[in-house]
């Protein structure tokens, strides 16, 4: 489960605390998530298939998004990497699933792999929101629910 730290939110993930980087970062109205898949308890999740793949790991990331104050209606760009062309329709039927309404940006690459060859999906995703008129500058929803 993720949790916000400032500017940053964490997931938890082995490889955020080893590698030294958040599952995503807020700056002014941004949400950067970094690459997700669907690694969890040292394993990968759904090996072989890369819709319940891609349906985790967007999951992984609008946590994060949802974490730092955003929702799906916010996201406005995706990337994913696949490591086989016969992927793309899987990851991609679930990027329709889950932002179909919402229409971000979206690249999809084939790479020639991922860090365990288990995976077959690894997503990224950016958010935005305009400040609201009635934010007041360095206001945040962190600091209004006291967290």
């Amino acid at each position: 489960m993720a949790h916000r730290t400032g500017s940053r939110v964490f997931s938890g993930g082995l490889w955020e605390e080893r590698y030294g980087y958040a599952r995503a970062v807020v700056a002014g109205p941004w949400v950067i998530v970094s690459g997700c898949t669907a690694a969890a308890g040292g394993g990968v999740l759904h090996e072989g298939d890369a819709y319940r793949q891609a349906l985790t790991s967007f999951g992984v990331a609008l946590d994060a998004i949802g974490k730092a104050g955003l929702s799906p209606h916010d996201v406005v760009r995706v990337r994913y990497y696949v490591i086989d062309d016969e992927h793309y329709d899987e990851v991609g039927r679930a990027h329709a699933e889950l932002f179909g309404e919402v229409r971000p940006a979206c690249t999809g690459v084939r790479v020639a792999g991922l860090i365990d060859p288990r995976m077959l999906v690894e997503v990224e995703v950016e958010a935005y929101r305009e400040a609201r008129a009635d934010q007041v500058p360095g206001d945040s929803q962190e600091t209004r629910n006291g967290t």
